[in-house]
């Protein structure tokens, strides 16, 4: 196995994590644009109840994804841990685990969601004008979710070994024919929001095959092999030891955003729409923060397992410090420029109105998201992934739902459901940066090498 290229246990820290960021944030980007995109193109196109009803399967696709990218992070941390301790056995053995365990979850999320559209969207409380729109978009998009479950796995596998440039590669690939697909299905054919929903699930399965058959070539520092797809059930119990956490939370914070949805949604089409064309801005912002968490669970992974405790330490102090002041350039840039982003997806005055309106409470509150974020990669590279589970379901889960709850029947204000984001996000980056402070990583490390 050649390491050389994809080792991040030498070399200068910080040009380490951004050079491994970097295309990670861009990977990120493209794939932020396959809703984008969709956003934008029927939003112009086919109006502001077509738009609302793509924004409104927003918070559902967040948790149908958020639960198997945190599933995931169990199964790279193993891949990662395995090869900075270059053990090559354990490294084939938990990706061809994973690999398997992702085509038949993929199998049945396909399913489920196909089958459930209706009674899921209708109990998040869309509106009646906008739910058959809403049912067809989303029932399409799940259709392409074994698609979106094998991208994940691929790029999981690449990142965990230090490849962030091929995740990229196919990503550039299949989102430039998602928007090609989306002007030829809604601007010419007529196709509506079926036709968005039809060019997305295309450019789903498009990332994943690229990224299997680069990983079956034989070219890459490991080669998937059909007669080795087998579950080997102590990696996966493994898998899942350290993944379920991250993936619950990603799934119960997605289900506290649907509880949010379903608030925005009581203030009515114009609502929905511009608070969705705020969140496809917003999830753009936020991409730094996520790749910069995803490159120090990875780095902290392959330090632990190579036994470089030092090296750990400064990839946290570094690795923070870069999140916090490239989310706050963002966010300041956002609040300056809130109404011409959230004009880009509709010209209605009142649906930018709104989108403006919470762009202008959360914005200058990112400092706190990229500590969150930052203190969640961290202990999820070093195995704690208990923890931020822990603090993020209370503090954006409980605490949102039960300020929103409350707030709201006293003053009927859609201003404080935004300020929710704001105060959770206080609560968890406090907590989880003293329980990243106070983690042992010399005694962590000596556990770690033991189990290798």
């Amino acid at each position: 196995m050649n390491t050389d290229k994809m080792s991040m246990t030498e070399g200068k820290v910080w040009k380490i994590l951004v050079r491994f960021a970097f295309p990670l944030l861009l990977g990120n980007l493209f794939q932020q644009l396959y809703n984008a995109v969709d956003s934008l193109v029927v939003g112009n196109f086919c109006g502001n109840e077509a738009l609302a009803a793509v924004s409104s399967s927003g918070s559902m696709q967040h948790l149908l994804i958020g639960f198997f990218q945190g599933v995931f992070i169990g199964a790279s941390v193993i891949i990662s841990r395995c090869f900075g301790a270059k053990d090559e056995d354990g490294v084939d053995e938990a990706i061809h685990t994973t690999v398997i365990f992702s085509l038949a979850a993929g199998v049945v999320l396909t399913i489920l969601g196909v089958i459930f559209t209706p009674m899921i969207l209708r109990w998040m409380g869309t509106p009646e004008n906008v739910l058959p729109n809403s049912v067809t978009y989303f029932r399409i998009y799940c259709m392409g979710l074994l698609g979106m479950v094998l991208y994940n796995t691929t790029n999981g596998i690449f990142n965990a070994l230090g490849d962030s440039k091929h995740p990229l590669y196919y990503l550039i690939i299949s989102s430039v024919a998602n928007v090609i697909l989306d002007l030829l299905f809604v601007g010419v054919f007529r196709w509506g929001v079926a036709g968005a929903a039809l060019a997305t699930t295309m450019g789903q399965f498009l990332s994943a095959i690229l990224g299997l058959l680069h990983l079956m070539s034989g070219r890459f520092v490991v080669q998937i092999k059909i007669s080795k797809l087998q579950v080997n059930f102590s990696v996966l119990k493994e898998v899942f030891r350290l993944g379920l956490p991250s993936g619950i939370q990603n799934s119960v914070n997605a289900i506290a955003n649907l509880v949010v949805q379903s608030n925005i949604n009581a203030f009515g089409d114009l609502a929905m729409g511009g608070c969705g064309s705020y969140s496809k801005i917003q999830s753009f912002v936020f991409l730094p923060v996520l790749s910069m968490s995803l490159a120090l669970t990875t780095f902290v992974g392959q330090n632990m397992g190579a036994n470089r405790p030092e090296r750990v330490k400064l990839g946290i102090r570094q690795g923070m410090w870069i999140s916090i002041v490239m989310a706050q350039i963002f966010g300041i840039f956002v609040f300056v420029f809130a109404p011409q982003l959230v004009g880009l997806f509709s010209k209605d005055p009142a649906v930018v109105a709104f989108g403006v309106r919470q762009a202008r409470v959360e914005s200058l509150f990112f400092f706190l998201l990229a500590v969150t974020h930052a203190c969640a990669g961290i202990l999820r590279g070093a195995g704690k992934t208990m923890i931020p589970m822990t603090v993020t379901l209370g503090a954006w889960c409980v605490l949102r739902i039960a300020y929103i709850e409350v707030l709201v029947r006293i003053i009927k204000d859609i201003d404080v459901v935004f300020s929710a984001y704001p105060v959770t996000w206080i609560t968890s980056s406090i907590l989880l940066l003293w329980f990243v402070k106070r983690q042992n990583w010399d005694e962590n490390i000596v556990k770690i090498a033991k189990n290798v």
